[in-house]
């Protein structure tokens, strides 16, 4: 759980900077953040959640 609120909030910051660097459209955020909200209660988010956890293991391990 520590993990997911964590990469929401990197993603969450990413996506307010690119915005606020015009790099990306409010269009492009709301498409971006509509897809991770949806792919979330799909039954790729296990995977993903799992693959994340892995990472993050395998840094903290370096």
């Amino acid at each position: 759980m520590v993990v997911t609120v964590s990469l929401v909030a990197l993603f969450g910051l990413v996506l307010f900077f690119l915005l606020r660097s015009k790099s990306l459209g409010p269009g492009a955020a709301f498409i971006a953040a509509g897809f991770g909200f949806f792919l979330a209660s799909t039954g790729a988010s296990r995977p993903i959640n799992q693959l994340a956890e892995s990472l993050i293991q395998t840094a903290s391990n370096l």
